[in-house]
């Protein structure tokens, strides 16, 4: 009876924490606290089903965090989790007298009889643990709006953060029997199979780099990563376009560098081949406004959504995301680039720890809304202190600001322009790379790398696949290609009959048309 006494003064001492000024109870379920511990101290196999789901700041009750901090305890040594152990682990630690006593102990166990609906009973205290976050934030935050020395827009991203916190906090996704799960692989298969194209993801329009990806796949955070100039917007864009216009498939741009008008612009450029110049100061020639008009309806009905947010925070992208999917359907989601976003209201001792957030998060929102994410990245200076062919070419260890990036992305591809070095001649084979771009496929997790090539204009901001390009080489197959579109040539409206002849074509008279298409 001593030990009892002793008990209830204890528990009015250490009691839940008091109503709030409405007059509420914080939200509890201190009966499923108390059945899960009990559970736990009864049943062998109880610990392992809830050890995923709780942790010890969940309990409302103090004493029960502190139980539960014990049980952790013994569980981590191996040792028997029962009434005597963990009262005697309290005792190692001295909590035993703030929990109750060993009376306490004997109390839980005594009010259950087996584990039955364990799991669910945790789910409820771990809701009811969510529910008290939200409540704390609010206020904090409310206190905080009373305060007209505080600043609106800090208070704001303060708030998010948090909330994204707690919202990370509750994405579990549960164990899978393997069944369900080759019965979709095999179902990704076959759709795969009937594509003539091969792919069984995104297709990105350039076929050299599908055929070593079989196109974006689902889930997969791809980087796309180059130093400046190097073309990494136009490449973006031109995979959406290639996505949204040549396969009708939806894709979203978030773009945190240019505003949206600017990148419909470049858009513009890409499709109607018209030089950004123009497009800004809109001195188009007659048949310029012809080319405009014609080439830019596809571009209308586009599937293309684009957000011009600056500064975008992980919160914001991932809740835009989510609606973009639900919504529209979206299959791909391009961000450009990582490096602009921020974890706001998050403290972080570096940005290089603010970085690895961000790809964290990305990759697990690409898990969780099944769709690939590509995001642009940069590339520190590691590589202009570089000198030779070889040397100029990007590696893994220059994606700029954290290695974590390397490690999130399934993967991670950079764009080379050796032109851009005065690099104009391939040392191996000698050919020309006047107007060539590489995409080096540096890190792939579920296939192979290599190195492919690209057609890059860079009046237009396009990239084109390098098999689109017509050369003198295979002028036989250029002039079999334009049998079918006389309209290529408007001064003449006829197909050239030799390379001479295609030289003499007032239309690649201009110099910058002859390095761009050197005949």
């Amino acid at each position: 009876m001593a030990e009892k006494r002793q008990y209830t003064k204890k528990m009015q001492e250490i009691a839940p924490v008091p109503p709030n000024e409405l007059g509420k109870l914080p939200p509890q379920a201190l009966e499923l606290e108390e059945a899960v511990l009990g559970a736990i101290m009864i049943e062998n196999d109880a610990f392992p089903i809830v050890s995923e789901i709780l942790k010890k700041e969940h309990f409302y009750k103090i004493a029960h965090q502190k139980i539960y901090a014990a049980v952790v305890s013994l569980y981590l040594t191996q040792s028997p989790i029962d009434m005597h152990t963990v009262t005697e682990q309290l005792r190692k630690t001295g909590d035993i007298e703030e929990v109750g006593g060993p009376y306490y102990i004997a109390l839980l166990t005594a009010k259950v009889a087996s584990a039955a609906h364990l799991e669910y009973h945790a789910h409820i205290i771990v809701q009811k643990y969510l529910a008290r976050e939200l409540i704390r934030i609010s206020s904090d935050v409310q206190t905080k709006a009373f305060d007209d020395s505080t600043d609106v827009d800090d208070l704001m991203q303060e708030a998010e953060a948090r909330l994204f916190e707690i919202s990370q906090q509750n994405l579990k996704k549960d164990v899978t029997q393997i069944e369900p799960v080759i019965a979709e692989a095999l179902k990704r298969i076959e759709a795969a199979a009937k594509r003539e194209d091969g792919t069984s993801g995104v297709a990105s329009g350039f076929h050299s780099l599908d055929k070593i990806t079989s196109g974006w796949q689902k889930s997969d955070l791809i980087i796309i990563a180059a130093r400046p100039a190097m073309g990494k917007t136009a490449f973006v864009l031109s995979m959406a376009k290639n996505i949204a216009v040549n396969y009708n498939t939806p894709v979203a741009v978030f773009s945190l560098e240019m505003s949206n008008v600017q990148l419909v612009n470049r858009l513009v450029m890409n499709v109607c081949s018209l030089e950004g110049e123009k497009i800004k100061n809109g001195k188009l020639s007659k048949d310029e406004w012809g080319l405009l008009d014609k080439n830019l309806s596809p571009l209308l009905n586009a599937p293309i959504y684009i957000d011009d947010t600056p500064s975008l925070s992980i919160f914001e992208l991932r809740s835009k995301a989510r609606r973009l999917v639900k919504e529209h359907k979206i299959e791909c989601l391009m961000i450009d680039y990582l490096q602009l976003m921020n974890a706001s209201g998050m403290s972080f001792y570096s940005r290089e720890q603010e970085i690895s957030l961000i790809s964290r998060s990305l990759k697990g929102l690409a898990k969780e809304l099944d769709i690939p994410i590509i995001a642009l990245s940069q590339l520190n200076r590691g590589v202009e202190g570089r000198t030779g062919y070889e040397g100029k070419r990007p590696q893994l260890s220059d994606l700029r600001e954290s290695g974590a990036i390397e490690q999130d992305a399934d993967v991670v591809c950079f764009i080379h322009r050796p032109e851009y070095y005065k690099i104009t001649e391939d040392p191996k084979t000698g050919d020309s790379l006047l107007g060539i771009a590489e995409i080096i496929v540096a890190k792939h997790r579920n296939g192979r790398t290599d190195d492919i090539r690209l057609r890059f204009e860079g009046k237009f901001a396009k990239f084109k696949n390098f098999d689109d390009f017509i050369g003198e080489n295979n002028y036989q197959a250029f002039s079999s290609k334009m049998n079918s579109n006389t309209d290529f040539y408007p001064e003449t409206n006829s197909i050239p009959s030799s390379t001479d002849e295609l030289q003499n074509i007032s239309h690649f008279d201009d110099t910058n048309d002859r390095d761009m298409y050197p005949f």
